[in-house]
C-alpha cells in the first residue's frame, strides 16, 4: 500500500507510545501525521500487564481510561512477603484523596495496544503496517525536512519524526542520540538480580481463582504471580482459535547468575522449577510441599521470555538531525518516547505507565510547537520542546532510581549483614519491612511511590 509522501509529523512505531502520542495530537486538534509499524500486527502476548493511577488519568484525558478499566481487574493490594508469609502491602485505598484512580490494573498490554488503536481507527485514522524504517537523511531542499525510507523503498518527508519504535530503536541510532545507563555507564555492579523469566501459564487446578497479586522474597531472588483478567483468556481464544482452559497467570522469577543464562526459550519444565524454588508453597508441584496436599503444575504455557534487568536513558529526548552543513540551529525535529527514550527493570511496573505519560503529554506540546513556529524564530519555539524534554527526562531518572531501589531490597544476597550483626541480610530485610508495613502511611508512600502520582 502506498504511504502519503508528505506529512507534518511521522510516529515510527504503533504501540502503546505511538498509538498514545497520535491519540493525543488528535485530541488537540491535530491530523496531519501518519504512523506507520513494522509489525504486521500487534502482538497477542502480554508483556507489560498494569496501568496504575497516573497514567490512568493522562490516558482518560484522551478518553481511554473507561474502556481500560471494563477490561483490565483492580487491584487494591498486591501482597509482598516471603514464601510462607505476607510481610506487607502497598495500600492503593490511601489514594483516594488523590486520584479517581485508587487501584492498580491488571491489564495485559494487548488489550491496552487494541483499545487505543481501536480509538484511533473511531477518527479515521490508519495504522500503516508493515513498514519498517531503514534510514533517514535531511531534506535537500528543505533543510528542516527529513526524507525517511522505508524498506519497501518508499520515501516520507516530514517536519517531525517521533520514535516510538522501542529500546533498539532506529530512529534514535540514525540521530545519534546515546542510550546508556544514567548511574552505571560502564555495566559495573551488576545486581543480585540481573536476570530474570517469565510466563504466561495455565495450572491443572481451577483451586487458584481466589489467588491474589503476590510477589515473593527469598534468599538472591524474586518471584511474582499476578492472575490476568479472564476477558484476556476469552481474547486469545478468539484471536488464536486455540481454546484456552483456565486463568492465565504471569509468573515471573529472578534466577542467580551463578545459574548461567536462562534458555532463550524457557520451557514449561524450567518455569515448572522456578515455581517449586522460589514461588509460594501453594503453587508448588510437590503434594509434600504445597499446603492442599496436592501438587499444582503448568497445564499451558502461553508466552515467555528472558530478558536482562538493565537501566538505560538517552541522553536528550530532542534533537534537531541536522545535516551539519550550516551554524544555525535547523534540521527536522527528531523526538524520543516510551522505551526510545528509556529503559529499566519491570520492578513496580513502571515501563509501559512512564511511556504513555509521556506520549499524552507529548501531544499537547506539539500542538503548541507546531503553531509556535507560525509566529516566532525557530529557537524560540524550540524552548517548548527543550523545556518538556528536560521535565520528561528528570521524570525517567526518578522512575529509574526508584525501579533500581525496588530491586536492591528485593534482591538482598543472602550474606551475614554486619561482623557486629551476625544474621543474614535476608532476615534483617524480612523484618524491616515487617515492622514498617504495619505502618498505614508507610504502605500508602509505597503506593504513592509505584502509581506513578508522584513522578507524572
Amino acid at each position: 500500500m502506498s504511504l502519503p509522501r508528505n506529512t507534518t509529523v511521522l510516529i515510527v512505531g504503533a504501540g502503546p507510545t505511538g498509538l498514545a502520542t497520535a491519540l493525543s495530537l488528535v485530541h488537540h486538534g491535530f491530523k496531519d501525521f501518519v504512523i506507520v509499524d513494522a509489525l504486521v500486527k500487534g502482538d497477542n502476548t502480554s508483556r507489560a500487564i498494569v496501568v496504575h493511577a497516573a497514567t490512568l488519568e493522562a490516558l482518560d484525558t484522551i478518553g481511554c481510561a473507561d474502556e481500560l478499566i471494563s477490561k483490565g481487574t483492580k487491584t487494591t493490594r498486591m501482597n509482598l512477603g516471603t514464601r510462607t508469609a505476607v510481610l506487607t502491602y502497598p495500600q492503593f485505598e490511601g489514594l483516594k484523596s488523590y486520584t479517581r484512580y485508587p487501584f492498580g490494573l491488571v491489564i495485559p498490554q494487548t488489550f491496552t495496544e487494541h483499545i487505543l488503536w481501536a480509538k484511533l481507527a473511531s477518527f479515521g485514522v490508519t495504522v500503516h503496517r508493515p513498514h519498517k524504517v531503514v534510514g533517514m537523511r535531511v531534506n535537500a531542499a528543505d533543510g528542516n525536512l527529513a526524507d525517511v525510507t522505508l524498506e519497501d523503498g518508499q520515501v516520507i518527508t516530514t517536519r517531525y519524526v517521533i520514535a516510538a519504535d522501542g529500546a533498539h530503536s532506529t530512529i534514535r541510532t540514525i540521530a545519534g542520540i546515546t542510550f546508556a545507563d544514567p548511574k552505571n555507564r560502564s555495566g559495573e555492579d551488576t545486581p543480585v538480580l540481573a536476570q530474570l523469566a517469565q510466563a504466561d501459564v495455565t495450572f491443572n487446578t481451577p483451586d487458584l481463582d481466589s489467588f491474589n497479586f503476590r510477589g515473593v522474597m527469598s534468599p538472591n531472588s524474586f518471584f511474582l504471580c499476578v492472575p490476568l483478567p479472564w476477558t484476556f483468556s476469552e481474547y486469545l481464544a478468539k484471536e488464536t482459535g486455540k481454546h484456552i482452559e483456565g486463568r492465565i497467570f504471569r509468573v515471573g522469577s529472578g534466577v542467580p547468575l551463578e545459574e548461567g543464562s536462562i534458555p532463550h526459550s524457557p520451557s514449561k519444565e524450567y518455569m515448572q522449577d522456578l515455581i517449586d524454588r522460589f514461588g509460594p508453597p501453594g503453587l508448588s508441584s510437590n503434594p509434600t510441599v504445597n499446603p492442599s496436599g496436592k501438587g499444582v503444575h503448568i497445564k499451558d504455557m502461553i508466552w515467555c521470555t528472558r530478558f536482562r534487568t538493565h537501566s538505560a536513558i538517552a541522553d536528550t529526548f530532542f534533537t534537531r538531525f541536522s545535516s551539519g552543513h550550516s551554524s544555525e540551529p535547523e534540521g527536522p525535529a527528531v523526538l524520543l518516547v516510551g522505551d526510545a527514550a528509556h529503559i529499566h527493570s519491570p520492578a513496580g511496573g513502571q515501563g509501559m505507565n512512564l511511556g504513555l505519560r509521556d506520549a499524552v503529554f507529548l501531544g499537547e506540546v506539539l500542538v503548541k510547537h507546531i503553531k509556535a513556529t507560525e509566529s516566532t524564530t525557530l529557537p524560540e519555539a524550540d524552548r517548548i520542546l527543550t523545556d518538556f524534554v528536560t521535565e520528561r527526562r528528570a521524570r525517567a531518572l526518578e522512575v529509574i532510581g526508584l525501579t533500581k531501589d525496588i530491586l536492591a531490597i528485593a534482591g538482598v544476597k543472602d550474606e551475614i549483614f554486619a561482623w557486629w550483626l551476625p544474621i543474614s541480610k535476608v532476615t534483617v530485610r524480612d523484618w524491616a519491612i515487617w515492622i514498617l508495613g504495619k505502618l498505614w502511611f508507610v504502605r500508602r508512600q509505597a503506593a504513592w511511590n509505584v502509581s506513578g502520582l508522584g513522578h507524572r
